[in-house]
This record gives C-alpha cells, sequence and structure tokens, in this order.
C-alpha cells in the first residue's frame, strides 16, 4: 500500500506538473496552443491519478500531494530548465516532504 500511494504521488506530480509546463511553454515561451492542449490533457489526468490514493480522504490527499508538488516542481525545474535550487530551496522541500510523511503515513486509529 505504501509503494503504490508513493508511486500514484510521483505520477500525479509528473502529470500536473508537466501540464502546467506544457502551458507555461505555451504561452510564455510561445510554442503554440498544441502545447497548452497537451497542458490540459496531462493536468486532467492528473486529477483522476490522484483519485486512485488507497487513503479515501480528499483534504488528506490534497494536502499531502502539496508537498509532493513542491519538491517535484524544484526537480521538474533542475532536470528541465537547468534550474539549481539554493540551499532554502531545499530545505523547504525536505520540510514540505517530512509534513507529507506525517500527513499520509503517521499511524492513526480510526
Amino acid at each position: 500500500m505504501l509503494l503504490r500511494s508513493i508511486l500514484l504521488f510521483i505520477l500525479a506530480a509528473l502529470a500536473e506538473i508537466g501540464g502546467a509546463w506544457l502551458v507555461w511553454q505555451s504561452v510564455r515561451e510561445q510554442r503554440g496552443w498544441l502545447w497548452a492542449g497537451l497542458g490540459v490533457i496531462a493536468l486532467g489526468i492528473y486529477g483522476f491519478v490522484a483519485t486512485m490514493q488507497p487513503d479515501a480522504h480528499f483534504g488528506r490527499i490534497l494536502a499531502a500531494y502539496g508537498g509532493i508538488f513542491v519538491a517535484g516542481s524544484l526537480a521538474w525545474g533542475m532536470a528541465v530548465d537547468g534550474f539549481r535550487p539554493d540551499r532554502w530551496d531545499v530545505i523547504g522541500a525536505v520540510i514540505c516532504l517530512a509534513g507529507v510523511g506525517v500527513i499520509m503515513y503517521a499511524p492513526r486509529t480510526h
């Protein structure tokens, strides 16, 4: 279950961040409407991937995903745009990922 959840978060991040990046490229870099259309499709895929998380609580999933989005966005920028995060970016991302761990994977009594 844990591995499935983590893999779904990674897939969701690729879809959402990739989709937003495609729209960015379309608008900010004048790449054309095809890029925007592909971005919108990817963003829609993100919405469906998020529903596949094993936890049934929408608020918890989206709150935790926020931390994944922060770290994933920095990683995407490094991999695709040559962005180099500074130590504060890295510290902030680590804090966000710690929050993901607490929100999603802390033991709970139901």
